[in-house]
């Protein structure tokens, strides 16, 4: 009986220690904030677009044919570097050379008919003037007289024709530049009866290359010709390339819904490191302003607790900051403040207000123990930091995030409450048996 009152007791005496803590803890943890602050300091806003692109020359020629046969003979090969006007191939001649006796001979056939015919003509022609022949003889006369010089132009052009298709027999280069593809071997035929038959592909000097690169519609906005442009090619990924926006392209590219527009940048290559066909990840740079005040953007959507908020300003009427006007939930006015330095939430009773139209920014700051909003102004913004042009000055403590410390204590403690045994339901005794 003694041992069962003694245990009695000391469950008694448990549950009163476990009860006084938990009423500590929650009496603690209720007021306990941590703040997470970030100091203004000088730095740079720097925005920029990314992308990916390929590598072109700035020129590219495909070569081909206008006259059919067989490669007789071929004088570059890849990567040939070729001067404008250099030999490139020869096709086979016997053909076309063939062509231009044919029409060399119609030639020589119709000034014949055109020696006679003029001869005809003249003597026909005196005769009618004397009145010795027909009007319709000087007639036919004259007509086989036209006619025969007709022939002779049309035996002219045929001729003309046969040359310059023997002169097309050899491929000159148009450009100088780089053999970057050769498509046929010493020997093949090629057939130009119905489109042109490419034999060369030459690029221009590959001192000087271009990025083509698709930007998003979002972005394009932002683009401008001249901007600085860095890229990188995966054939040397720990070396940036230089290089400028050349030019901007209105044709509009849509690909499953998505409008993107084409940007040409400068890539100068004077190693040659670069070659057409290279995958390149752009980054251009359309934004960059240095030497400002800076703040992370946490501040610039950081709101406190509205609970803390409340009792913080019923607690600490002292703390207020002068602001722009506007009452707290208490009904007590706020003093005025010079624009620039006041701010307002829409947490712990704060009148939101606006200034010349548009929704002020605001941001809050730590000193000491003490905290007050700020209204702000801001430049240019980036992903993860914005410009301060008023407001704050550097070495100011701004608050970016804020934790209650109380919550997690409290509900462990309430979770160890209520998994404590009451001491009036009957417990199980030592040995397995049931205590009364």
């Amino acid at each position: 009986m003694k041992r069962k009152i003694n245990i009695r007791m000391a469950v008694c005496t448990i549950i009163l220690q476990i009860m006084f803590l938990s009423a500590v803890s929650c009496k603690k943890g209720a007021n306990s904030y941590s703040f997470e602050t970030a100091v203004v300091k000088k730095g740079s806003i720097i925005n920029t677009i990314t992308a990916t692109g390929t590598i072109q020359a700035d020129t590219t020629v495909s070569i081909g044919t206008q006259v059919s046969g067989v490669i007789k003979k071929i004088y570059v090969d890849f990567n040939s570097p070729v001067k404008k006007g250099q030999l490139l191939a020869e096709i086979d001649k016997t053909p076309l050379q063939t062509q231009v006796q044919q029409a060399q001979a119609s030639l020589d056939d119709s000034k014949s008919e055109v020696e006679f015919q003029t001869a005809a003509f003249e003597r026909f022609k005196a005769l009618l003037d004397k009145k010795l022949v027909a009007q319709a003889d000087f007639d036919q006369v004259k007509y086989s007289y036209s006619k025969a010089l007709a022939n002779l132009k049309t035996a002219q052009a045929g001729y003309d024709k046969a040359i310059v298709n023997l002169n097309y027999a050899s491929i000159y280069s148009p450009i100088s530049g780089v053999v970057l593809n050769r498509v046929v071997d010493q020997g093949q035929t090629v057939a130009a009866s119905f489109s042109t038959p490419n034999l060369f592909t030459i690029t221009n000097d590959m001192k000087q290359m271009q990025v083509q690169a698709n930007i998003d519609e979002a972005d394009i906005g932002l683009l401008k010709k001249g901007q600085p442009v860095d890229f990188t090619v995966d054939a040397y990924p720990t070396e940036v390339f230089k290089g400028d926006v050349r030019q901007i392209r209105m044709q509009p590219i849509v690909t499953s819904n998505v409008v993107t527009y084409t940007v040409i940048v400068n890539a100068p290559n004077p190693d040659t490191k670069l070659m057409p066909g290279m995958t390149a990840n752009i980054t251009v740079l359309v934004q960059k302003v240095d030497s400002v005040l800076t703040i992370p953007g946490k501040a610039l959507r950081f709101t406190p607790d509205a609970v803390w908020l409340g009792e913080y300003m019923k607690n600490n009427p002292s703390n207020r900051r002068p602001g722009a006007g506007g009452t707290t939930q208490s009904g007590t006015s706020e003093r005025q403040r010079p624009a620039g330095d006041a701010g307002q939430s829409n947490s712990g009773g704060f009148q939101a207000g606006t200034q010349s139209g548009k929704k002020p920014v605001i941001a809050w700051v730590k000193e000491g123990d003490k905290i007050h909003r700020v209204r702000i102004s801001t430049g240019a913004i980036d992903g993860a930091n914005a410009e301060i042009k008023t407001g704050l000055k550097e070495g100011d403590e701004v608050i970016i995030s804020m934790s209650v410390a109380g919550k997690a204590a409290t509900s462990t403690t309430s979770a160890a409450a209520t998994t404590t045994t009451s001491p009036f339901m009957p417990t199980r005794a030592p040995g397995g048996g049931r205590g009364r």
